[in-house]
């Protein structure tokens, strides 16, 4: 493994685009990953931006940017080798992770928060075992299948209702919520047309009769008087989902003390078996004082937008920081919401009409993600505001994101 530095998290920093540099590259350049791009750069990152197709929103702000399939090991290594950075940060779900953990152990780089973490968190059979299994966590029951006879058989034990997910996929691809046997042949279909990666492989998970989720913003950092990594914890994350994709979400979201020890207890478990550092989205679901783990992103969460008007360092800032050996805060400034802005229409290049109107909301604010093309349900950007509660914050997000319209440009 190399000694630069800036690969073991100390603080020196370079000057981009220079031989100092410190150069970190994101395999993903999203709407997140675009913030993520943005926080790097304010601490004089050069960054790299990789994704699927040209002008992802983190194309845009970053220093350079290529478009690779990142399902392929071959084209994944080289370019590692050509750009040699010393952080490799995954973003989406569609990436070699065989890849990755060849190049953590070649010591080309070091991935975020570790190569392990990546490949165990994007699939889900991976992280489902670990939690269940290793580390004796709450979950909902469940059973994996790679036909559509070894899913009814799964079905058949768990009951209805159920929900099927591929176990490689993101935003609610793939997923079904099952009610009958009628149901059973559609879930499959769709869960092999939205995986990420088409594994043929899929979880079903018994239904948890829960009476709201949260993400639990935690984050693995240096502690600077210690210099060891430590556990942070962000003011919980209530959310509304809808398909499995998130379209509104809160901060602080209101909990029982017993609930929210439960949830950080669950989630440092959960973190700390994945080790490296940066910020880990802990997904959970929560009934009372009753607590359990559903998933974990090893990276900023869409339901995290919101912590970009709520708190002093947002998500994306949280990960810069700590991937960089950095201190971190992750105090709460005021209660906050965040409301998703779809495309609604189908077409390249689209305009935003509106905007001045959202922005007139008291305690409003825009991200607009750049997204090339517009798809009728694909989230195009996002409404934030603050308020003197969730509930009034909530009201003026929703308010704002139903002022933007989308429109043709033609």
């Amino acid at each position: 493994m190399q000694t630069d530095p800036r690969r073991t998290g100390a603080t020196r920093l370079g000057t981009p685009l220079s031989p100092n540099a410190t150069r970190v590259m994101l395999l993903g350049a999203g709407e997140l990953g675009k913030e993520v791009i943005i926080a790097l750069q304010r601490l004089g990152v050069e960054v790299i931006a990789v994704d699927r197709y040209a002008n992802a929103p983190g194309h845009q702000v970053a220093h350079r940017a290529h478009v690779i399939d990142m399902t392929d090991a071959a084209a994944l290594r080289a370019l590692v080798e050509k750009e040699q950075p010393h952080l490799i940060v995954p973003e989406i779900e569609a990436i070699a992770t065989e890849a990755l953990a060849d190049i953590e152990s070649a010591g080309l780089a070091t991935v975020i928060p570790t190569a392990r973490a990546t490949q165990l968190t994007m699939n889900r059979e991976g992280i489902r075992r670990l939690a269940a299994e290793e580390l004796g966590l709450p979950t909902s029951p469940y059973a994996f299948a790679q036909s559509l006879d070894e899913m009814k058989a799964a079905i058949a034990k768990i009951g209805f209702p159920c929900v099927v997910k591929p176990v490689m996929s993101s935003s609610g691809k793939g997923q079904s919520v099952l009610k009958s046997d009628a149901d059973v042949e559609p879930a499959w279909n769709y869960a092999m047309a939205g995986g990420r990666v088409n594994h043929g492989r899929v979880i079903v998970e018994g239904f948890i009769d829960f009476e709201y989720e949260i993400t639990q913003l935690t984050v693995r950092a240096a502690d600077p008087a210690s210099g060891e990594t430590q556990t942070y914890f962000c003011d919980p994350i209530g959310h509304v989902q809808v398909a499995g994709d998130y379209v509104e979400s809160w901060q602080p979201q209101a909990m029982s003390a017993a609930a929210l020890a439960k949830s950080r207890d669950v989630a440092a478990k959960v973190v700390t078996a994945l080790g490296g550092r940066g910020l880990f989205g802990v997904e959970l679901f929560v009934r009372g004082d009753d607590v359990w783990f559903s998933e974990v992103s090893p990276r900023p969460h869409d339901t995290g937008l919101v912590t970009l008007a709520t708190q002093r360092f947002s998500e994306f800032e949280l990960h810069a920081r700590a991937i960089l050996g950095l201190p971190v805060d992750t105090a709460l400034r005021a209660p906050g919401a965040s409301a998703v802005i779809y495309g609604g229409l189908d077409e390249a290049g689209i305009a935003f009409e509106g905007v001045a109107e959202a922005l007139a909301v008291p305690g409003a604010d825009l991200r607009l993600f750049g997204k090339p093309e517009s798809f009728v349900k694909r989230r195009m950007g996002v409404a934030l505001a603050t308020g003197a509660d969730t509930g009034e914050a909530r009201e003026r997000a929703k308010l704002a994101a139903s002022k933007v319209r989308p429109v043709s440009a033609r």
